[in-house]
């Protein structure tokens, strides 16, 4: 059974992350149930067990909020529910909440339970101002955050900087803890071709044949550096004529969209709204630069796997998860500088032949280190190794 206390599926970060796994789960002979809010998208030839909704709240569940209280009380009554009907071999647990529900089916029923963990517990609700960096609520849910993070028997994080989080400042068992990269599937995300018609597209969004694009594909909030994104936009604009920034994502739209023509930059700033994940890569190919300016110190950053995918030459903050994902291919900026994120793209944009071959440099990282057939085999030794135990 797969645990995940997010509104699945919804086209970015983590529900990437949690498809990909439970696609490479079903190759290699598993039969995942995916338990999740009630909200999301249907995923063809994949079992999802819903919640039921509250009344008082239809939307779309993205990071902290005090709605996913009662989303994660009517999810721990519905997983107990299907459990009672079909016993797991494995429970896999996304996020923490997912982790602390999982905890007690897992006891239950006395099967293993692993740990996706996607970012510190306290940190993500900092980094959706959900709790402030001096409250004094800061140490119990550190508290709460440490008391989770040990409890699984297996844990998977997305980088080794997150290991080496959990390892030392969470006290967790280095022998539980196993690096399981974002994965990309290299096939969809691809370097564009003459016969890809980006000019068409382009067209449709209203942009010119002519321009270069700087292109970001996420989630719009601080924490995901939009504000500092549209920042560095404003400084481009003034010296590149022709340059136009296409921002795709969700949620905030409106929010930024309006920032972006107080700023004066409605005519050079594109929002498409929600991308589908199966239409990514075909958006992604206008771009000529790819930008990933999260300023989240705990968090993966999947997206910069599909753009390396994409062979697209990349500026992300200079952050420990950003370098192992890019390495020395990826063009670094001073984190939360936005200056300094308009120069590294500058840098690019003014140097094309250096920017191709990085590009091409990032495909091949991509394909060497971050598609499902290098990393479908360790999840299957996870997988046996906890089942085993059990």
């Amino acid at each position: 059974m797969i645990l995940a206390p997010t509104s699945f599926f919804a086209d970015y970060g983590c529900h990437v992350r949690i498809l990909n796994e439970v696609l490479a789960l079903q190759r290699l002979g598993h039969r995942p149930t995916v338990c999740t809010y009630h909200n999301g998208e249907g995923i063809d030839g994949l079992r999802i067990v819903r919640t039921p909704s509250i009344p008082w709240r239809h939307r779309y569940e993205v990071g902290s909020s005090l709605h996913k209280l009662a989303f994660d009380v009517l999810l721990s009554i519905r997983s107990l529910a299907w459990t009672l009907r079909r016993k797991p071999d494995v429970i896999h647990a996304h996020l923490h909440e997912g982790a602390l529900i999982g905890f007690f089916l897992s006891r239950l029923w006395r099967v293993p339970l692993i740990f996706d963990f996607q970012g510190s517990l306290a940190s993500e609700m900092m980094d959706h101002g959900f709790l402030a960096p001096d409250s004094v609520l800061c140490r119990p849910w550190r508290n709460l955050e440490k008391l989770i993070d040990r409890l699984p028997d297996s844990i998977i994080v997305s980088s080794e900087h997150a290991a080496r989080l959990l390892h030392h400042e969470f006290g967790c068992n280095e022998k539980k803890i196993h690096v399981l990269p974002d994965t990309v599937d290299t096939d969809l995300f691809r370097p564009r071709t003459a016969e890809d018609h980006v000019n068409d597209l382009k067209h449709s969004l209203g942009i010119s044949p002519q321009s270069e694009v700087v292109i970001y594909l996420g989630l719009l909030a601080e924490y995901q550096g939009t504000t500092l994104l549209l920042k560095a936009a404003q400084e481009l604009v003034r010296r590149y004529a022709d340059l136009h920034f296409l921002v795709m994502g969700h949620p905030n739209v409106e929010r930024y969209r309006k920032l972006a023509a107080q700023m004066g930059l409605s005519e050079r700033v594109t929002f498409t709204g929600r991308i589908n994940y199966p239409e990514a890569g075909r958006y992604l190919q206008i771009g000529d630069v790819a930008v990933g300016p999260k300023v989240s110190a705990t968090e993966g950053s999947g997206k910069l796997a599909n753009y390396m995918a994409m062979g697209l030459p990349t500026v992300a903050f200079d952050t420990a998860v950003s370098h192992e994902y890019l390495g020395e291919y990826g063009k670094y900026a001073i984190e939360g500088d936005h200056v300094s994120l308009a120069e590294a793209i500058a840098s690019l944009l003014d140097n094309p032949g250096r920017a191709a071959t990085l590009g091409m440099r990032l495909r091949e990282r991509a394909m060497e280190l971050y598609s499902w057939s290098v990393h479908e085999q360790e999840l299957s030794r996870i997988y046996s190794a906890v089942m085993a135990k059990g």
